[in-house]
């Protein structure tokens, strides 16, 4: 099975903070990661019919499906083992109130955060694990 991908919003700090987060704690190097706005993240996007537009900060491709919003933020963190797994207990709460939730936070990355002017720049140790 391929290693599931993370699609992310490039020029968003928090976006870009979280795949660090997730780089440090991806102790066995699972997941892979792409812009949004990268030609691999556009390319990802369009063979899944998805509207670029529609995918408002992550998206997770793995095993065949694509999940987004906190569906996609939830099974991340599950993925990354240790006491991050327990976030998988998060399911069992309503998808419209954790979806609520994660918009607010969506919404407002931007102004909370700030705006890079370029995409995520991987260290040469960890372009391996971009897609471009």
């Amino acid at each position: 099975m391929e290693r599931p991908v993370i699609l992310f919003d490039g020029v968003c700090n928090l976006c870009s903070w979280s795949v660090r987060f997730i780089v440090a704690r991806d102790r066995r190097a699972l997941f892979r990661f792409a812009a949004l706005q990268s030609p691999a993240g556009e390319q990802l996007l369009s063979e899944r019919g998805v509207d670029p537009r529609a995918v408002d900060s992550v998206m997770l491709i793995e095993g065949g499906r694509w999940y987004t919003s906190s569906d996609a933020a939830v099974r991340i963190a599950r993925r990354l083992g240790g006491p991050w797994r327990l976030a998988g207990a998060l399911l069992a709460v309503p998808r419209p109130l954790r979806d609520w939730a994660y918009g607010v936070i969506a919404r407002n990355r931007y102004r909370w955060f700030g705006k890079a002017d370029v995409c995520l720049v991987p260290s040469p140790s960890l372009r391996d694990r971009f897609l471009t």
